[in-house]
């Protein structure tokens, strides 16, 4: 199967070669690093909406993702983690939301410059905690969650991620409203904490890694990933990649940070280097994950690291 992308600024098209989830089944792929933290480098504001800076700075957008593309990633996610209109409305931008993220889709596209690699659009919490244990309804998170995946599908993402779940509920509505967008594969990523004994990982809502495997692939979804989390790095990715394999039948995606933050001044810091987190990506692969990428802390050092790693292991295969 092949798709044919309009590529940003030019009219050259791309082929997109099959699906995410079918290409997985050949080789394994690297994905991005951090955004948020990229984009306070490049003079976001703390307090400001880095998803704004997709219409009024897309350059240091593009900046960004055309770094991790050069350090040879083969998806990039969209500037959209906080692009849903419940977020965005906190910023006074949420007339904004097609605008942003179809945007968020054509930088990403760009950053590729003319090679073939996959666009994932992002789709983040919605930032409030659904009734009954919260004030938000069901039928306003859905309304919201299917108007960003409508954008981002239609704006030509080649898959969703649906990235730092805590809450069956919240995932299982974007898993729908994916599906409902057309989008060609989704991915549902949670956010594990390690326990203070260093025995388990689990969700702040209380979920563990084998529930969430049974129940994204019971809703539908194209892959089970996991992204951030205290206490989630390479090594911590490697032990739910392999609870996720025990438990359902999907392709595995992690981004685990960089390391585990120590406080400066305040605020967590992420000093892991790259050759140091890729110490355990052998380990990640052996267990079976499929697309392996970074969130807290890193860098596209950081990707180059994992990409010279993942190249040694598809060429051993």
């Amino acid at each position: 199967m092949f798709r044919q992308v309009q590529l940003a600024g030019n009219n050259e098209l791309m082929t997109m070669q099959k699906l995410l989830h079918e290409v997985v089944r050949e080789r394994r792929l690297v994905c991005d690093g951090a955004m948020g933290t990229q984009l306070m480098l490049a003079g976001l504001e703390s307090g400001q909406c880095g998803e704004r800076w997709n219409v009024t700075h897309p350059e240091r957008v593009l900046a960004i993702q055309q770094r991790y593309a050069e350090a040879g990633a083969d998806c990039l996610i969209t500037n959209t983690f906080g692009g849903s209109r419940i977020t965005l409305q906190r910023h006074g931008v949420a007339g904004d939301v097609r605008r942003i993220n179809e945007a968020a889709v054509r930088i990403a596209r760009e950053a590729f410059g003319g090679r073939a690699g996959f666009v994932l659009g992002d789709i983040g919490p919605v930032g409030a905690i659904l009734e009954p244990y919260g004030d938000l309804s069901q039928a306003e998170a859905r309304l919201a969650l299917e108007e960003q995946a409508s954008a981002l599908v239609e704006g030509g993402a080649d898959a969703i991620i649906i990235e730092t779940q805590t809450s069956l509920d919240e995932l299982g509505l974007a898993i729908d409203a994916a599906k409902a967008a057309g989008a060609r594969s989704i991915i549902a990523s949670l956010a594990y904490d390690l326990s203070a004994d260093k025995t388990f990982y689990v969700t702040m809502m209380g979920v563990f890694p084998e529930k969430a495997a049974e129940f994204a692939e019971e809703k539908g979804a194209h892959f089970v990933a996991l992204n951030c989390g205290t206490g989630m790095d390479m090594s911590g990715a490697a032990v739910v990649t392999g609870i996720y394999r025990a438990h359902c039948q999907l392709p595995v995606m992690v981004q685990p940070n960089a390391g585990l933050p120590v406080l400066e001044h305040g605020k967590a810091v992420y000093k892991q280097s790259p050759a140091d987190m890729v110490i355990a990506l052998p380990d990640v692969l052996a267990a079976g994950a499929m697309i392996v990428g970074s969130c807290c802390g890193s860098t596209a050092e950081h990707t180059q690291a994992i990409r010279q790693v993942v190249d040694q292991f598809n060429q051993g295969r």
